[in-house]
């Protein structure tokens, strides 16, 4: 990959490895993410086209690396290179990213770009199709789930028009850089209902224990509290599966991962929506 854009690719650091191993080059600023999961191949293709038109349209946003065709394709695999964002001395807040959300999401749809539609599900049953180590009755019960709530999804009626959503909203997602915050990690982004971008931090705050006041900042600045719509129920379930299943395809090479995802399999076994889990590591 670093061969093809001229790049040294001597003490590249691992910075993450789910859905993609991401890699930040020591000898330039630069970026690379390879997609980890070959069933996950046509995502790269959508982060390309919405990081361009995020660009064109001055969001504040991860930039991707100029002058090369994009994605990187070798030996079957597929990358893209990015400009390396460095970290200023603050951390990033539900305001921020409400902030970022609320400028996105004022977008029009650009039709031209032929942006998929929102279909969380998808990446879920993929995971759950090429886990190797998965139990078969696990695989049934996680294929069985998915059906249940996506029959759920197709009975809900949104609040607000679709948009560009990012898909995957949460701090983690945001970059403080000296410049002021900017987006990341544009996977799971296409055309989609608004309120599935309120959902992750949301749900980071019921399950993973995090600050309430994110989530408030959130809403003060965006406009809206899905928690307490209807339809919340039904779209946390689909984050929950989403969170539970992004190990599946490293679970042979980290197996480390395997005892919380039992616990949370366990959970929705049991119909828990109380406990509070850990996150990967």
């Amino acid at each position: 990959m670093c061969a093809v854009i001229g790049a040294d690719h001597r003490g590249a650091q691992l910075l993450r490895l789910t859905n993609n191993a991401v890699y930040r080059l020591a000898h330039e600023p630069v970026v690379v993410r390879i997609v980890a999961s070959r069933a996950l191949d046509h995502r790269v293709h959508t982060v390309v086209r919405i990081a361009r038109w995020l660009q064109e349209h001055d969001v504040p946003a991860v930039r991707l690396l100029a002058g090369h065709e994009q994605p990187i394709q070798v030996d079957g695999y597929l990358a893209t290179a990015w400009d390396f964002v460095p970290s200023g001395e603050y951390r990033p807040t539900g305001r921020h990213l409400a902030e970022l959300l609320v400028k996105m999401h004022s977008l029009d749809i650009p039709k031209e770009l032929d942006l998929p539609s929102w279909a969380p599900l998808d990446a879920v049953r993929n995971r759950v199709g090429e886990a190797e180590a998965l139990d078969p009755d696990d695989r049934e019960y996680l294929l069985n789930r998915c059906d249940q709530v996506e029959r759920a999804l197709a009975e809900l009626e949104f609040l607000r028009p679709w948009r560009v959503v990012h898909g995957d909203a949460h701090l983690g997602n945001v970059i403080p850089s000296p410049n002021g915050p900017v987006l990341c990690d544009f996977d799971s982004s296409g055309i989609g209902p608004p309120e599935w971008d309120m959902v992750p931090v949301a749900v980071g705050v019921l399950r993973f224990g995090e600050p309430v006041d994110t989530y408030r900042q959130m809403v003060d600045t965006y406009g809206l509290d899905v928690t307490t719509w209807s339809g919340f129920e039904v779209l946390r379930e689909v984050r929950e599966l989403k969170l539970t299943t992004s190990v599946l395809p490293i679970m042979t090479s980290h197996p480390e991962v395997r005892p919380e995802l039992m616990r949370r399999l366990q959970d929705f076994r049991d119909g828990n929506t109380e406990a509070t889990w850990e996150r990967y590591r």
